[in-house]
């Protein structure tokens, strides 16, 4: 905490503009987004002096200005009682209160989506060998349903969600496979059974993995060249088990060719090119992002930026160009579970991606004044004046921030669609 020393404060009638304060008041106190910014125009001083505070405290630091001289102070100019200045930014506070409390409404829409697809998902893989008929018509039902809502003229919204909402990791990775490789596949144009066939695969894509030892697939060192080898059979199990299950020929696809680089580099076979087909080649994107965000040790978890960098930069000859761009556009240089800077230096993590809009993300702000369970979540769609300038790693966040914006040890997608339009 800085010593009183340290501490400016400046009167009513010496605020001009460029002087970046912070307000000692409560969030709901004042009609501004923020306790701390850098005052832009003469509206918002006529507001601040409107407040009837006796002192601001304001930042040398981060203000483009000082403040005048005793001397040369502006007289005062008592408000108005019906001050227009202070209306108008208090309507615009219950316009962005009402926003907030929408994105809010969707957020918590999503979360119910979500628990019911998990359950879905666990009903799935209980049943796989004992009903494997009832298991299969769960997979297309749930399926289904994320069509008839995916499959709409309204934009996605990717949504980042409670890390403890739905349950066991292994069905986090299934459905996060499956949401991001139809939200690829709507992005691509593909047809409605092509998505079908897409989110089915992707559902399934694992599969043959309930036939590795416990011990190999929650290993958290680096797997032995024999450990290895037998891991990448978990695609031929998961080819056997997916015909008794009577999957489509495309799905089956999927599951077998999950592994496979466009430039030989896969298994099991080195397919190449168009030797590997088109689902299979979105599916991979998929997977491969989430088990970079995702990994068996939380710690070497890479962040949701980071991941889609390293795809780029350093994998992008595995993968298809056109489906590997296209996911990272949708996806966005800020994509759900990153944390960010924003123009006016507030902190946040992205909460949700429009894929139509993917430099616009909804944000969680860190605002100390604000009660961590009431975080405001700004839709930067809507607010034209705020940007993002960066990203940053949780371990750069001071202890009170991270804990505040709780940054997912475990990421974990789901969609929604948005009612906004082009």
């Amino acid at each position: 905490m800085p010593t009183s020393a340290q501490v400016h404060y400046v009167t009513p009638d010496r605020l001009c503009i460029g002087l970046y304060i912070r307000l000692e008041l409560d969030w709901s106190q004042h009609p501004f987004a923020f306790n701390q910014f850098k005052i832009k125009n003469q509206a918002q001083i006529d507001t601040l002096r409107a407040l009837g505070v006796e002192r601001f405290r304001y930042d040398p630091g981060r203000s483009d200005v000082a403040p005048p001289p005793e001397a040369n102070r502006q007289p005062a100019v008592p408000p108005a009682p019906a001050d227009e200045a202070i209306q108008a930014a208090i309507a615009a506070k219950r316009a962005r209160l009402e926003r907030v409390g929408r994105q809010r409404a969707a957020i918590h829409d999503c979360e119910k989506k979500l628990l019911g697809a998990s359950r879905a998902i666990k009903a799935i893989n209980r049943n796989l060998f004992a009903r494997p008929q009832e298991s299969l018509q769960e997979a297309n039902n749930l399926v289904e349903t994320m069509l008839d809502s995916m499959l709409t003229e309204r934009d996605i919204a990717i949504h980042l969600m409670n890390d403890k909402l739905a349950g066991e990791e292994v069905y986090h990775h299934q459905l996060n496979v499956a949401v991001l490789a139809m939200m690829l596949g709507k992005q691509l144009k593909l047809g409605r059974d092509e998505i079908r066939a897409l989110g089915l695969g992707a559902l399934f894509h694992d599969i043959g993995k309930v036939e590795m030892p416990e011990k190999l697939l929650y290993k958290t060192e680096p797997l032995s060249p024999s450990e290895a080898e037998l891991m990448e059979r978990h695609v031929q199990f998961g080819l056997e088990i997916g015909k008794k299950l009577n999957l489509p020929p495309e799905a089956l696809a999927i599951v077998f060719q999950h592994h496979e680089h466009v430039d030989g580099s896969g298994y099991p076979r080195g397919l190449k090119g168009a030797e590997i087909l088109p689902l299979g080649k979105i599916v991979c994107i998929a997977n491969v992002y989430d088990n970079l965000c995702n990994r068996p040790n939380p710690r070497d978890s890479l962040t949701p930026y980071e991941a889609l960098a390293q795809m780029f930069a350093q994998h992008r000859s595995h993968f298809e160009p056109a489906p590997l761009n296209l996911f990272i556009r949708c996806m966005g240089v800020y994509p759900p579970g990153a944390l960010v800077q924003l123009s006016n230096n507030a902190l946040g993590l992205v909460m949700a991606v429009n894929t139509n809009h993917p430099l616009k993300p909804c944000v969680l702000i860190y605002e100390p004044a604000v009660p961590k369970h009431e975080a405001v979540i700004l839709d930067l769609e809507e607010e034209p004046e705020l940007q993002i300038i960066k990203n940053i790693r949780p371990a750069q966040l001071p202890q009170q921030v991270f804990d505040y914006l709780n940054p997912r040890k475990r990421m974990t997608y789901y969609f929604d669609t948005s009612e906004r339009s082009e």
